[in-house]
C-alpha cells in the first residue's frame, strides 16, 4: 500500500510548476542585449588583436548560447507533465545549468591555453579602440547581470544562476580588458594582456565548477545539502504512533523543490489517516519538503510471509529487515533507518 502525502489538504501544493518557476522577462532582455554587443566585441577583439577582449567576446558568445538555453528550459519546464514525465519537464532547468557551467569550465580551459601561448610572445595590442569596445562591453554586462539579479531568482534558481555567471563572467572580462589596455597605453607592457586573461578564467572556473557540482548532486538524485537525513528520520518517529523511518529517499526535483520517499512503521494501520497529516507537517513545515510519498507499514512486528514485500524494525528502529519475494523465492535485506 503506497499513501501519497496529500500537501494541499493540509496548506501545502504539489503545484512543482509553481515552485520552481522563473521569470523568462529578464533572461530575454539579457539575452537580446548580450547578442547585440557580442558582435561589436568580436569585430573589436579582431581588429585590435587583443586576446582579454576576444576572451571577452567568446564568453559573449557562449552567454548568448546560454540565456538561450536558459530560455527555452524555462519555455520546456513550464509544460504540463505527461504518464510518461508524471513529475513534468522542471528538471530541465537544472540539465540547463550543468550543461552551462560545463560551458563556463571548457571556456576557462581554452584561454589558460591561449595566455600561455601568448606568455612567451605576448602581440602588440592596439590598445585605445580596445578599451573603448571593452567599456561598452562592461556596461552590456552589467546591464545584464543587474536585469537577471532583479527578485533573487539567481540565488535560488540554477537555471538563472547559471545565465546571471555567464554575464558575470563577462563582466570581470570587460574589467581586465580595461585594466590591460590602461597599463598598455601607459607602459606598453603587452604581457599584462594574456597575464589578466588567466586571472579571470581562475574566477570563471571557480563559480563554475560550484554550479557544475551543485547540478551533478541534483541529476544523480543526492540528497540535498541543507538537509540531514538522520534528523527527518528522528523528525518523523516523535510523532505519536510512529514507531521508525527506514528506506529513506530525499532528492531535489528542481530549484527549490525537493522529493521524499520512505517506509514509515506504526503500531496501528488504523491510525494511519491521523498520523499521516503529522509527518506531512515534519516534511513540509520542518524540511521544506514539498512532494513525500510514505508507505505505513506495520511496526509491532507481524510480517505477512505472502507479501510481495514486508519489513520488521528493529528495537531502536535505525534498522529494518525486509523480505522480498521474488516468484517462489524470498531472501531478506537490511536497510539503515535513516537512508538508503
Amino acid at each position: 500500500m503506497h499513501d501519497h502525502d496529500s500537501h494541499e489538504e493540509h496548506g501545502h501544493s504539489h503545484d512543482h510548476h509553481a515552485a520552481a518557476r522563473s521569470n523568462p522577462k529578464p533572461l530575454l532582455i539579457a539575452f537580446a542585449i548580450t547578442a547585440s554587443f557580442m558582435f561589436v566585441e568580436a569585430v573589436g577583439g579582431v581588429l585590435t588583436h587583443s586576446l582579454a577582449l576576444l576572451a571577452d567576446a567568446g564568453h559573449m558568445a557562449t552567454d548568448a548560447a546560454a540565456l538561450g538555453l536558459a530560455l527555452l528550459a524555462v519555455w520546456f519546464s513550464r509544460r504540463p507533465s505527461t504518464p510518461r514525465h508524471s513529475f513534468g519537464f522542471i528538471r530541465s532547468e537544472v540539465l540547463a545549468a550543468f550543461v552551462n557551467a560545463a560551458a563556463l569550465v571548457v571556456i576557462s580551459v581554452f584561454i589558460f591555453w591561449e595566455a600561455f601561448q601568448r606568455f612567451s610572445e605576448p602581440p602588440e595590442v592596439d590598445s585605445t579602440p580596445m578599451m573603448i569596445v571593452a567599456i561598452i562591453g562592461l556596461i552590456a554586462n552589467l546591464v545584464s547581470a543587474w536585469v537577471l539579479s532583479r527578485g533573487g531568482d539567481h540565488q535560488h534558481n540554477l537555471n538563472t544562476r547559471g545565465a546571471f555567471l555567464h554575464v558575470m563572467g563577462d563582466a570581470l572580462g570587460s574589467v581586465g580588458a580595461i585594466v590591460a589596455a590602461i597599463v598598455m597605453l601607459l607602459t606598453d607592457w603587452y604581457l599584462i594582456d594574456p597575464i589578466l586573461s588567466g586571472v579571470i578564467g581562475f574566477l570563471v572556473l571557480g563559480s563554475a565548477w560550484r554550479l557544475l557540482k551543485e547540478s551533478a548532486n541534483i541529476l544523480m538524485e543526492s540528497t540535498p545539502a541543507g538537509i540531514d537525513p538522520r534528523a527527518v528520520s528522528d523528525a518523523a518517529a516523535e510523532v505519536d504512533g510512529v514507531r521508525g523511518i527506514h528506506d529513506l529517499h530525499i532528492w531535489t526535483l528542481s530549484s527549490g523543490v525537493i522529493a521524499a520517499s520512505a517506509h514509515v512503521a506504526i503500531d496501528d494501520l488504523a491510525t494511519w489517516p491521523k498520523v499521516l497529516p503529522q509527518l506531512d507537517h515534519v516534511f513540509g513545515e520542518h524540511f521544506n519538503i514539498a512532494h513525500a510519498t510514505l508507505q505505513p507499514e506495520p511496526g509491532n512486528g507481524a510480517c505477512n510471509p505472502d507479501d510481495y514485500r514486508c519489513c520488521v524494525l528493529s528495537e531502536d528502529g535505525r534498522t529494518a529487515e525486509c523480505l522480498l519475494r521474488e516468484g517462489n523465492h524470498a531472501h531478506a535485506l537490511e536497510l539503515a533507518g535513516h537512508a538508503h
